[in-house]
């Protein structure tokens, strides 16, 4: 009985290699090497050793060719990448239109795994291969090509097109991520938020950080199941919609937390602005928040688009164009903002500063990415391109260290040498004595006899901020100039005609009559120690 048992048994085993010899596998075409690999991999024809033949055999042992086979069955798999093997081409003698040789491309995610003709029969290419072991590492990272052996443990049995070992690995992803986002913000909200509010960040922790921490959390959650997602096996249809709504939502989340950190590097840099004297840079940290955004969300849409698998080339081709009769239709608009980029680089005024600039004449009040805001001095608002701006010449009266003041003291042709000698030196020391006026540079001359007056130049500059505290010297200086001449009993003169008759009988002379120098010079000392 034992003898027959063990004939049935070898007569088992060699009718089953026979079985599997006499299988006809065909591999005259891109399309039947490439049925052949993927059929016999199938849970209802699986047989390794067919499923290998594509890998030629003849450069390797069986055991790497299954190997091989089965790693980028995985990938395929793992990725969600589905090939139609209905598509693929019949023709023996198929030529790819790129390369002119007998080569066919699996796929265009993955260029470099290809199939070959060599002989009769199509194999894949040895780069292809080698390949094979790199991508193979770069889907399942981390070593979790290990789960993917150890996860059909769990059960394989079979519930509406799902293993039970998917259902659990689902289950398990769901349930780390939940915990990964429980963590993550509970660390952020009540650590990390804490320390900044201790630290006196209150406004940054509350209105910037908070914000930018949940899609932070939501961005490593979807990262982790992009990691995961591969060791589960779905099936390629499932796959493929899966992995494309994970790559997809990884940049959108990654878009909004950049999006809220441009708000964190503004506050930062509004604190640098405050502590320099130039205001031009307030106005220029809005700009910069702004055209950081609208630069993150362009970014951002064309990563979400690549990922949704969406062919951004003709997109970019087509703003390109559409960009160009843009740009021809708003030529003024972009030259605008080159002059307020100008303007910025340059800094040729700040906020507050007084300009002048052909018919413009006012303080800058605001700089924008058109244009910018004069306040005149009829209080009315003038709105001026920034690119006229950076063609004109503009003279800034608000970068004066010391603004000028220029006048001629006209007096009367009968004061005596004497009396002009003092009160040129009264009007030095009114310039010397006076708080915002500058010491080591003024001219004050007697310099000029004209037809009705002598002329006494006051050249001077006074050394203040603004135009109202310019206002301000000049009216202390000037009445002072007139006390000084009342004291000294200086007459100013003006354009008249007078008919002098020196005499009259019986009245007394015409003529003034003056003191001496020295009583002079002790009125003249008598005034300013009056004023101490």
């Amino acid at each position: 009985m034992a003898k027959q048992l063990l004939f049935f048994l070898l007569c088992s085993i060699t009718f089953g290699v026979f079985a599997q010899d006499s299988v006809n596998v065909d591999l005259s075409t891109p399309q039947s090497a490439l049925i052949t690999h993927l059929l016999y991999l199938q849970e209802d024809n699986y047989n390794e050793h067919l499923a290998a033949l594509p890998f030629n055999l003849k450069n390797r042992t069986e055991k790497e060719a299954i190997t091989a086979a089965i790693k980028l069955k995985q990938i395929l798999d793992g990725e969600g990448i589905y090939i139609d093997v209905h598509d693929t081409p019949k023709d023996e003698d198929y030529v790819d239109s790129l390369s002119k040789k007998n080569r066919y491309v699996l796929t265009s995610e993955h260029p470099e795994i290809y199939l070959v003709k060599e002989g009769e029969n199509w194999y894949y290419s040895e780069r292809s291969i080698v390949f094979i072991d790199i991508l193979h590492k770069k889907v399942f990272r981390f070593g979790t090509d290990r789960l993917v052996r150890l996860l059909p443990k769990l059960g394989t049995r079979k519930v509406l097109g799902l293993h039970m070992y998917q259902y659990i690995g689902i289950l398990i992803l769901a349930f780390l991520s939940t915990v990964i986002h429980k963590v993550f913000t509970f660390i952020v909200e009540k650590i990390f938020i804490q320390l900044i509010h201790q630290a006196g960040y209150e406004r940054l922790a509350g209105r910037y950080l908070l914000p930018a921490a949940r899609p932070a959390s939501m961005f490593l959650v979807f990262g982790l199941l992009v990691i995961f997602a591969p060791v589960l096996q779905l099936p390629p249809d499932i796959s493929h919609y899966v992995m494309i709504v994970l790559k997809a939502l990884i940049p959108l989340f990654g878009t909004m937390v950049f999006y809220r950190m441009v708000d964190v590097l503004a506050l930062y840099l509004e604190r640098l602005a405050q502590k320099t004297k130039s205001t031009l840079d307030d106005q220029l940290v809005p700009l910069m928040r702004k055209t950081l955004k609208t630069f993150i969300v362009i970014i951002g849409t064309l990563f979400v688009l690549s990922n949704l698998n969406i062919d951004i080339i003709p997109l970019l081709t087509g703003l390109s164009i559409g960009g160009l009769a843009f740009a021809l239709a708003a030529q003024d608009t972009i030259k605008n903002f080159f002059g307020s980029l100008m303007i910025f680089i340059d800094k040729p005024f700040q906020i507050g500063d007084w300009i002048t600039s052909g018919d413009i004449d006012g303080t800058v009040e605001e700089v924008g990415f058109r244009s910018s805001r004069i306040r005149t001095f009829r209080n009315s608002l003038m709105y001026v391109p920034n690119g006229k701006m950076a063609d004109s010449v503009i003279d800034n009266h608000g970068l004066r260290q010391y603004r000028r003041f220029y006048t001629q003291i006209t007096v009367t042709y009968d004061t005596p040498p004497e009396l002009i000698e003092t009160f040129v030196e009264g009007l030095r020391k009114i310039v010397e004595t006076h708080p915002n006026t500058r010491k080591d540079y003024y001219n004050i001359y007697f310099n000029d006899m004209a037809s009705f007056s002598l002329n006494i130049m006051f050249y001077i500059f006074f050394e203040v901020p603004d135009w109202p505290g310019e206002l301000k010297a000049r009216h202390e200086v000037l009445l002072e100039i007139v006390r000084l001449a009342e004291k000294l009993g200086v007459n100013f003169a003006f354009p008249t005609q007078t008919l002098h008759m020196e005499n009259f009988p019986g009245q007394p002379s015409m003529s003034p009559s003056y003191v001496g120098k020295d009583e002079m010079k002790l009125k003249l000392d008598e005034y300013f120690n009056s004023k101490q």
